[in-house]
């Protein structure tokens, strides 16, 4: 069958965009959606969403990690899929709609930048070594000095899947604080099982996290990643983290037939 793709990426981290309006795509087919995904045969991704229908919403997100399963929230494949939204005809400079995490809105600005709300945070973990908390997906984030040179893919997977995240794994974010309020990061994604360039819920979680251990008082941090630069504000009410936004560009790359 030819499917119809159109490729996004976002500080790249890049996805396959399908329009399935029509609901013809087979989302049980997890073998055809890591392929789609695989970077040697098939498009290439870090990432398959899907953009469908939604009944009071603009529209709804489905998104699936580059190993073909269903996954939790990605926050730049959500500032992505409003790019596609727009492309699409569909929203022009605002967008709502539903993800597994609930719903979001969203603002598009000049320059293919996309400006997402992320769920509101009440709980962050703080251990001797880490930080834990979710952010639509879940994040563990700790401090690395030597983040130039440090093995993320190693290190992140150890930490991925060890104690206590056994069984349902964890994304892994190490963080250098560079000024009062900026911090570079870099991710290991599950899902993808490596590095990848940058990860929207990621940069959130260290944003959050940052602020909530006193490494940062500003409510707006920037973020810099392998590939590019992303900016997180938010406002904190009885150490409930509301309005959370994610900022930065949403880029169409090409579209194709596979």
């Amino acid at each position: 069958m030819q499917q119809t793709f159109y490729k996004y990426q976002g500080t790249g981290n890049d996805f396959v965009m399908i329009d399935n309006r029509q609901l013809s795509f087979n989302k049980k087919d997890t073998k055809r959606i890591a392929f789609l995904c695989d970077r040697r045969f098939g498009v290439g991704a870090d990432g398959l969403i899907l953009l469908e229908n939604h009944l009071e919403l603009d529209f709804k997100m489905v998104y699936y990690n580059a190993d073909g399963n269903e996954s939790t929230m990605c926050g730049n494949g959500g500032r992505c899929l409003v790019a596609f939204a727009k492309q699409l005809g569909i929203v022009s400079t605002k967008a709502v709609f539903e993800a597994v995490d609930g719903i979001h809105h969203a603002t598009i600005e000049s320059n293919d930048i996309i400006k997402l709300q992320m769920q509101d945070v009440d709980t962050v973990e703080n251990h001797d070594s880490h930080m834990f908390l979710n952010t639509g997906s879940p994040h563990h984030v700790q401090h690395e000095d030597q983040i130039e040179y440090f093995d993320i893919k190693n290190k992140g997977a150890k930490i991925r899947y060890g104690v206590p995240y056994n069984n349902e794994g964890t994304n892994v974010n190490f963080v250098k604080k560079l000024t009062d309020d900026t911090f570079r990061v870099r991710t290991y994604e599950r899902g993808v099982e490596d590095e990848t360039l940058s990860c929207g819920t990621g940069v959130t979680a260290v944003a959050v996290a940052m602020h909530n251990t006193g490494e940062t008082k500003k409510n707006h941090v920037m973020l810099q990643v392998e590939g590019g630069k992303l900016q997180v504000s938010f406002d904190v009410d009885n150490n409930v983290y509301k309005n959370i936004w994610l900022i930065g560009p949403a880029t169409y790359v090409f579209e194709g037939k596979i």
